[in-house]
């Protein structure tokens, strides 16, 4: 970056690092951030506290000389509370063995215990035990992804693990082990499955499943990139036919339907993010999907059972030039308080992450170059991202694990790198988000393949932590160690009309500041699964004006004057009603 652009402030930004990007003559190197005057304003802390903490697991993806294009794509993390002890434990999925070449038809199996996936639970002393083999949980195939969800309102958090060849629900059983149910469920599904969400798509009260599909594979000896030793790349999405998800209908007796071409949910795409939110507030959940080198999907919630999509009408499909990138992770989040919830999806190097805000119309702008976000991840590739409140000064920061997918890019482009470490974007009062990577601790400084992220209070101290999955590599649990005199307030709702997670209800949240707005889900990011609960920083505030809670029953449940500093358990009411 020039001296010039990085010693100014936002307007010239506005005017000279504008001009730089969409000329493509941006010159910066791979570790810096946009210019601002505010770049060592409010940084972060974050700590990697993952040995200390108990967690040893390496993510497998067992690189082969044909260089399938599995091997690339990492893993998921969830942060959910399995045993209902009020402390977060740790799910992280894992690959299997690919042989070198690996037949047509081969679906991958794990070899042995360094294929597992594995359970951490969070002892009272904070740290972690691995109970995999007494919770059940070591897993089948090739995992991927993971979704977090009470499926049947039981009060304890069921899983789904997704993969290639075939995904698997686990339902938790209430004393610290899981049973296999994909086959009674009819959840199994086939080909190659990432990212899904738990979420009650009709107002049943019971929470249904959205299983993205990738492409269609097979493993073949298809030779991409230049025919020389070192120099073989991975193929580009571009060569595979895309494919539609998967969608399951909950029928409330531990059975699912497969309804995804009956809801209008059934468009073929490359999906491997997911995100829901009520985007025109019509009072209906709606879907948004990040597509890989293809169209981004937006699915409309009709409000009568069925979907319609309408990303390029809402104009969301495409980045702000009208081109489609590789769309991986997603944020359904409204991140500048202005009560609409707006989306920001990660990509790969040379195509920045897109971000759009929402017009309040049902259609969205293109924000990328405005807020900062541009210059920031130009040169960067982005899986697993989140929007949390790492200062708890009331406005959602940016978290997002980095990485390029091909493992030999610097040898075509030396000016990107396959490891690079995560970033960290200060939001400042919703006017932009400056990139605080630099001054947020020694873990912005390190290089890791970044795959997936999961966010969530983690200690129950008021402050928002995080876990990262590698390509290859360990996870990383990094500990948010900001010293802040700001309070904040976690809440978790218990649904009884509504799903019992709560998932799809809106929280507005009031404060002398403003308001901020939150929608309850597990789902986003890339391949994971964060904590269920709200987290709202409130600032200097101790305590909240009011709290407004839209249950996806209907119901509008309202409090008054709450209290922070703690973390909130809110029981959905039978009928609307005010609450101290």
């Amino acid at each position: 970056m020039s001296t010039m652009a990085r010693a100014s402030g936002l307007s010239r930004f506005l005017t000279l690092g504008l001009a730089a990007i969409l000329l493509g003559g941006w010159t910066m190197t791979a570790q810096s951030g946009p210019p601002s005057g505010h770049l060592a304003e409010k940084p972060g802390k974050f700590v990697d506290v993952t040995t200390a903490s108990g967690v040893h697991f390496e993510g497998q993806a067992y690189h082969t000389a044909k260089k399938y294009l599995m091997e690339t794509m990492g893993s998921g993390v969830a942060l959910f509370d399995y045993d209902n002890d009020g402390r977060l434990d740790i799910f992280l999925a894992n690959g299997a063995p690919l042989s070198d070449p690996t037949a047509p038809g081969t679906i991958p199996q794990k070899a042995g215990p360094k294929d597992w996936n594995r359970l951490y639970h969070q002892k009272q002393d904070g740290t972690f035990e691995d109970v995999t083999e007494k919770a059940g949980l070591a897993g089948a195939g090739y995992g991927m992804g993971v979704a977090v969800g009470d499926y049947d309102n039981d009060g304890y958090e069921d899983l789904y693990v997704t993969g290639y060849g075939g995904n698997h629900l686990y339902h938790n059983n209430g004393n610290g082990t899981f049973s296999d149910v994909t086959q009674a469920s009819g959840t199994g599904g086939s080909g190659w499955s990432t990212s899904a969400a738990w979420v009650d798509l009709d107002n049943d009260g019971r929470l249904d499943l959205v299983v993205l599909r990738y492409l269609k594979w097979d493993f073949g000896d298809t030779w991409c990139g230049e025919h020389r030793d070192g120099y073989r790349m991975y193929c580009h999405p571009d060569l595979f036919q895309p494919i539609a998800p998967l969608v399951y209908h909950n029928d409330g007796d531990g059975r699912f339907t497969e309804v995804a071409a009956k809801i209008g949910l059934d468009k073929p795409g490359k999906g491997l993010g997911i995100g829901i939110a009520d985007y025109d507030r019509d009072g209906h959940t709606d879907i948004f999907i990040a597509n890989d080198s293809m169209v981004e999907f937006l699915y409309h919630n009709r409000g009568n059972g069925t979907f319609e999509e309408v990303g390029l009408l809402q104009e969301v499909a495409v980045d702000g030039e009208g081109r489609t990138y590789a769309g991986m992770g997603v944020d359904f989040s409204d991140y500048n308080n202005d009560g609409l919830p707006d989306l920001i999806v990660s990509d790969l190097a040379n195509q920045k992450y897109a971000l759009y805000q929402n017009n309040g119309d049902g259609s969205f702008i293109y924000s990328s170059n405005l807020s900062g976000v541009a210059a920031a991840t130009l040169l960067h590739s982005g899986w697993g991202l989140a929007f949390l409140d790492y200062d708890n000064d009331g406005w959602k920061d940016l978290i997002v694990a980095q990485g390029h997918d091909m493992d030999n890019i610097q040898l075509t482009f030396p000016n990107l790198r396959y490891k690079e470490p995560p970033l960290l974007m200060h939001n400042n009062n919703g006017k932009s988000l400056v990139d605080v990577s630099a001054a947020s601790g020694e873990v912005f400084h390190e290089a890791w393949a970044g795959r997936g992220l999961s966010a969530g209070d983690i200690w129950n101290d008021g402050h928002m932590d995080v876990v990262v999955t590698t390509n290859g590599g360990p996870a990383y649990i990094l500990r948010n160690e900001l010293q802040t005199t700001n309070h904040w307030l976690g809440i978790k709702l218990v649904g009884h009309k509504s799903n019992r997670d709560g998932i799809g209800a809106e929280i507005k949240l009031s404060t002398s500041k403003g308001n901020q707005f939150v929608t309850v889900s597990t789902a986003g990011s890339y391949l994971s699964s964060s904590d269920k609960r709200a987290h709202f920083g409130l600032g200097s505030d101790a305590v909240a004006q009011s709290i407004e809670i839209r249950w996806p029953s209907g119901v509008v449940q309202t409090l008054k004057n709450i209290r922070g500093d703690r973390m909130l358990v809110v029981d959905e009411p039978s009928q609307p009603q005010g609450a101290k």
